[in-house]
């Protein structure tokens, strides 16, 4: 297995990536990300994100998309991960894993106080995973959004 970080020729697979895990969180339809919009901003300097891809044989098999934080009671940045997406065919071979490795190895390199991401209520596999590498739900937040009309009416 080979980890890398995402460049712009990388945005069809990207994509591809992001319309199955809509899929498997059951929102098939809320993707509205291009290929070309992806393609420019891995292209920026910098870009809005960062990206690992996971290979095996050649093949990617994964991604972890991620961005900092700051965290004003720590007074230091942090790591989000937005999405972590692994294809049905290569879970359980530990590619996953060795994606959060690899920004947990980051976090700590860039001198983060945290490594922070959400989970839908619903899926056990994943919340079952997150435990087994030490990490804990916060269950005393509720996360808040604003999108769409209500963004726009604000």
């Amino acid at each position: 297995m080979e980890l890398r970080f995402a460049g712009p020729d990388d945005a069809g697979t990207l994509l591809r990536f992001i319309r199955e895990l809509a899929d498997y969180e059951r929102e098939p339809d809320a993707v509205e990300v291009t290929e070309a919009t992806l393609r420019a901003q891995l292209g920026e300097s910098p870009p809005p994100f960062e990206c690992l891809v996971a290979e095996v044989d050649g093949a990617a098999v994964g991604f972890a998309l991620f961005f900092s934080t700051y965290s004003t009671w720590r007074g230091r940045r942090g790591i989000w991960l937005e999405d972590l997406f692994v294809s049905p065919a290569a879970r359980g071979e530990g590619v996953g894993r060795a994606l959060l490795v690899e920004i947990a190895r980051l976090a700590r390199e860039r001198g983060c106080a945290r490594f922070e991401w959400s989970v839908l209520d619903w899926n056990e596999p994943a919340h079952a995973f997150y435990r087994s590498l030490g990490a804990a739900p916060m269950e005393e937040w509720t996360r808040w959004r604003l999108d769409g009309e209500a963004l726009e009416k604000l």
